[in-house]
Protein backbone atom coordinates (compact mmCIF):
# COMPACT_ATOMS: atom_id res chain seq x y z
CA UNK A 1 0.00 0.00 0.00
CA UNK A 2 1.31 3.44 -0.92
CA UNK A 3 0.00 6.74 0.38
CA UNK A 4 0.20 9.88 -1.74
CA UNK A 5 0.22 13.31 -0.10
CA UNK A 6 -0.82 15.97 -2.65
CA UNK A 7 0.61 19.46 -2.22
CA UNK A 8 -2.26 21.00 -4.22
CA UNK A 9 -4.80 22.75 -2.01
CA UNK A 10 -7.68 21.91 -4.39
CA UNK A 11 -6.88 18.21 -4.26
CA UNK A 12 -6.68 18.21 -0.47
CA UNK A 13 -10.11 19.90 -0.31
CA UNK A 14 -11.58 17.10 -2.44
CA UNK A 15 -10.07 14.48 -0.12
CA UNK A 16 -11.40 16.33 2.94
CA UNK A 17 -14.86 16.59 1.38
CA UNK A 18 -14.91 12.88 0.52
CA UNK A 19 -14.15 11.94 4.10
CA UNK A 20 -12.58 8.65 2.98
CA UNK A 21 -9.30 7.59 1.34
CA UNK A 22 -9.44 7.95 -2.45
CA UNK A 23 -7.95 5.56 -5.01
CA UNK A 24 -7.76 6.63 -8.64
CA UNK A 25 -5.80 5.92 -11.82
CA UNK A 26 -3.71 8.52 -13.62
CA UNK A 27 -5.65 11.06 -15.67
CA UNK A 28 -4.15 10.01 -19.02
CA UNK A 29 -4.08 7.05 -21.38
CA UNK A 30 -1.63 4.34 -20.29
CA UNK A 31 1.88 4.95 -21.59
CA UNK A 32 1.27 8.45 -22.91
CA UNK A 33 2.91 11.59 -21.46
CA UNK A 34 1.45 12.49 -18.09
CA UNK A 35 -0.99 15.43 -17.95
CA UNK A 36 0.20 18.61 -16.30
CA UNK A 37 -2.91 20.70 -16.95
CA UNK A 38 -6.64 20.14 -17.48
CA UNK A 39 -6.32 20.43 -21.29
CA UNK A 40 -3.97 17.44 -21.42
CA UNK A 41 -6.49 15.31 -19.54
CA UNK A 42 -9.31 16.41 -21.84
CA UNK A 43 -7.17 15.59 -24.91
CA UNK A 44 -6.66 12.02 -23.63
CA UNK A 45 -9.94 11.34 -21.87
CA UNK A 46 -12.60 13.22 -23.85
CA UNK A 47 -15.68 11.00 -24.08
CA UNK A 48 -14.35 8.66 -21.38
CA UNK A 49 -15.03 10.82 -18.29
CA UNK A 50 -17.76 13.25 -17.24
CA UNK A 51 -15.75 16.25 -16.09
CA UNK A 52 -12.38 17.71 -15.16
CA UNK A 53 -11.78 19.96 -12.17
CA UNK A 54 -9.23 22.53 -13.32
CA UNK A 55 -6.91 23.50 -10.47
CA UNK A 56 -4.31 25.08 -12.74
CA UNK A 57 -1.02 23.72 -14.04
CA UNK A 58 1.04 21.31 -11.93
CA UNK A 59 3.77 23.05 -9.96
CA UNK A 60 6.54 20.57 -10.78
CA UNK A 61 5.26 18.64 -13.79
CA UNK A 62 6.82 15.26 -12.92
CA UNK A 63 4.93 12.76 -10.79
CA UNK A 64 5.44 12.16 -7.08
CA UNK A 65 8.57 10.77 -5.50
CA UNK A 66 8.11 7.11 -4.50
CA UNK A 67 10.14 5.62 -1.64
CA UNK A 68 9.79 2.16 -0.12
CA UNK A 69 10.39 1.57 3.57
CA UNK A 70 9.79 -2.19 3.17
CA UNK A 71 13.53 -2.80 2.71
CA UNK A 72 16.40 -2.89 5.23
CA UNK A 73 17.47 0.55 3.90
CA UNK A 74 14.89 2.99 2.47
CA UNK A 75 14.98 2.84 -1.33
CA UNK A 76 14.05 5.42 -3.93
CA UNK A 77 11.86 3.75 -6.59
CA UNK A 78 10.76 6.80 -8.56
CA UNK A 79 12.44 10.21 -8.30
CA UNK A 80 10.32 13.34 -8.19
CA UNK A 81 10.38 16.88 -6.85
CA UNK A 82 11.53 15.59 -3.43
CA UNK A 83 15.21 14.95 -4.17
CA UNK A 84 17.50 12.20 -2.79
CA UNK A 85 19.38 14.88 -0.85
CA UNK A 86 16.17 15.99 0.88
CA UNK A 87 15.17 12.39 1.62
CA UNK A 88 18.55 11.66 3.23
CA UNK A 89 18.09 14.65 5.54
CA UNK A 90 15.06 12.83 6.99
CA UNK A 91 15.86 9.15 6.49
CA UNK A 92 19.63 9.16 6.99
CA UNK A 93 20.39 6.33 4.59
CA UNK A 94 18.81 6.01 1.15
CA UNK A 95 19.47 3.57 -1.65
CA UNK A 96 18.57 4.42 -5.24
CA UNK A 97 17.04 1.53 -7.15
CA UNK A 98 19.02 0.49 -10.24
CA UNK A 99 15.89 0.99 -12.37
CA UNK A 100 15.82 4.73 -11.59
CA UNK A 101 18.74 5.42 -13.95
CA UNK A 102 18.37 2.43 -16.25
CA UNK A 103 16.18 -0.40 -17.43
CA UNK A 104 14.63 -2.85 -14.97
CA UNK A 105 16.58 -6.08 -15.07
CA UNK A 106 14.89 -9.09 -16.63
CA UNK A 107 12.93 -11.13 -14.12
CA UNK A 108 12.83 -8.32 -11.53
CA UNK A 109 9.33 -7.29 -10.48
CA UNK A 110 8.48 -3.60 -10.81
CA UNK A 111 7.84 -2.20 -7.34
CA UNK A 112 6.43 1.15 -8.51
CA UNK A 113 4.57 2.58 -11.51
CA UNK A 114 6.74 3.66 -14.41
CA UNK A 115 9.69 1.38 -13.61
CA UNK A 116 9.40 -1.45 -16.08
CA UNK A 117 8.65 -0.41 -19.65
CA UNK A 118 8.52 2.41 -22.15
CA UNK A 119 6.37 5.02 -20.46
CA UNK A 120 5.45 8.73 -20.54
CA UNK A 121 6.02 8.49 -24.28
CA UNK A 122 4.82 10.46 -27.30
CA UNK A 123 4.18 8.73 -30.63
CA UNK A 124 7.59 9.81 -31.96
CA UNK A 125 10.75 7.73 -31.57
CA UNK A 126 13.08 9.51 -29.14
CA UNK A 127 16.85 9.17 -28.78
CA UNK A 128 18.63 10.91 -25.88
CA UNK A 129 21.98 12.34 -27.00
CA UNK A 130 24.62 12.88 -24.31
CA UNK A 131 27.21 15.61 -24.80
CA UNK A 132 27.65 19.36 -25.19
CA UNK A 133 25.45 21.46 -27.46
CA UNK A 134 28.18 21.53 -30.13
CA UNK A 135 28.54 17.74 -29.95
CA UNK A 136 24.74 17.41 -30.18
CA UNK A 137 24.62 19.59 -33.31
CA UNK A 138 27.45 17.63 -34.97
CA UNK A 139 25.76 14.34 -34.13
CA UNK A 140 22.34 15.19 -35.55
CA UNK A 141 23.95 16.85 -38.60
CA UNK A 142 25.65 13.53 -39.34
CA UNK A 143 22.45 11.51 -39.26
CA UNK A 144 21.12 13.03 -42.48
CA UNK A 145 17.56 12.96 -41.08
CA UNK A 146 15.36 15.99 -41.62
CA UNK A 147 11.74 15.22 -42.57
CA UNK A 148 9.51 15.07 -39.49
CA UNK A 149 12.66 15.01 -37.33
CA UNK A 150 12.76 17.33 -34.32
CA UNK A 151 15.15 18.32 -31.56
CA UNK A 152 14.01 18.43 -27.94
CA UNK A 153 16.37 21.01 -26.52
CA UNK A 154 16.86 23.67 -23.86
CA UNK A 155 15.62 27.26 -24.03
CA UNK A 156 17.72 29.49 -26.29
CA UNK A 157 19.39 26.68 -28.24
CA UNK A 158 16.98 26.71 -31.19
CA UNK A 159 19.07 29.01 -33.43
CA UNK A 160 22.08 26.67 -33.29
CA UNK A 161 20.19 23.46 -34.11
CA UNK A 162 19.44 22.60 -37.77
CA UNK A 163 16.11 20.95 -36.97
CA UNK A 164 12.67 22.08 -35.86
CA UNK A 165 12.85 22.43 -32.10
CA UNK A 166 10.66 22.03 -29.05
CA UNK A 167 12.17 23.28 -25.79
CA UNK A 168 11.75 21.88 -22.30
CA UNK A 169 13.25 24.42 -19.91
CA UNK A 170 16.60 26.03 -19.19
CA UNK A 171 19.74 23.90 -19.29
CA UNK A 172 20.86 24.92 -15.79
CA UNK A 173 17.40 24.75 -14.20
CA UNK A 174 15.95 21.25 -13.59
CA UNK A 175 12.78 22.76 -12.09
CA UNK A 176 11.86 24.46 -15.38
CA UNK A 177 12.69 21.18 -17.17
CA UNK A 178 10.42 19.17 -14.89
CA UNK A 179 7.63 21.71 -15.34
CA UNK A 180 7.89 21.69 -19.16
CA UNK A 181 8.88 18.10 -20.07
CA UNK A 182 5.48 16.43 -20.49
CA UNK A 183 4.01 19.48 -22.21
CA UNK A 184 6.95 19.41 -24.63
CA UNK A 185 6.41 15.70 -25.36
CA UNK A 186 2.77 16.40 -26.19
CA UNK A 187 3.77 19.32 -28.42
CA UNK A 188 5.99 16.96 -30.42
CA UNK A 189 2.91 14.85 -31.19
CA UNK A 190 0.87 17.93 -32.06
CA UNK A 191 3.55 19.05 -34.54
CA UNK A 192 3.77 15.65 -36.21
CA UNK A 193 7.23 14.58 -35.03
CA UNK A 194 8.25 11.09 -36.13
CA UNK A 195 11.82 11.06 -34.81
CA UNK A 196 13.24 13.19 -31.98
CA UNK A 197 16.80 13.77 -30.77
CA UNK A 198 16.75 14.99 -27.16
CA UNK A 199 19.34 16.96 -25.25
CA UNK A 200 20.33 15.06 -22.12
CA UNK A 201 19.57 16.78 -18.79
CA UNK A 202 21.75 16.76 -15.70
CA UNK A 203 20.85 14.14 -13.09
CA UNK A 204 21.48 16.40 -10.08
CA UNK A 205 18.61 17.16 -7.71
CA UNK A 206 15.25 17.26 -9.52
CA UNK A 207 17.23 16.57 -12.71
CA UNK A 208 17.24 12.90 -11.73
CA UNK A 209 13.45 12.85 -12.08
CA UNK A 210 13.63 14.64 -15.44
CA UNK A 211 16.19 12.14 -16.79
CA UNK A 212 14.18 9.21 -15.39
CA UNK A 213 11.03 10.30 -17.28
CA UNK A 214 12.86 11.18 -20.49
CA UNK A 215 14.71 7.85 -20.41
CA UNK A 216 11.41 5.96 -20.32
CA UNK A 217 9.85 8.19 -22.96
CA UNK A 218 12.82 7.24 -25.15
CA UNK A 219 12.39 3.53 -24.48
CA UNK A 220 15.92 3.58 -22.96
CA UNK A 221 17.47 4.70 -26.28
CA UNK A 222 20.58 6.73 -25.32
CA UNK A 223 23.65 7.55 -27.39
CA UNK A 224 26.89 9.39 -26.57
CA UNK A 225 27.79 12.16 -29.01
Amino acid sequence: VAGRFPSRRTTRKIIDAAGVPLAAPSANLSGSPSPTCARHTMDDMRGRIDAVLDGGECNFGVESTVVTLATPVPRLLRPGAVTPEELREVLGELEIDDAVMGQLKEGVKAASPGMKYKHYSPKAEITIVKGTLDQFVRYISGTGERENTFALCFDGEEEKIPLRCVTYGRQDDPLTQSHRLFTALRELDEQGAVKVFARCPSTDGVGMAVYNRLLRAAGFSVTDA
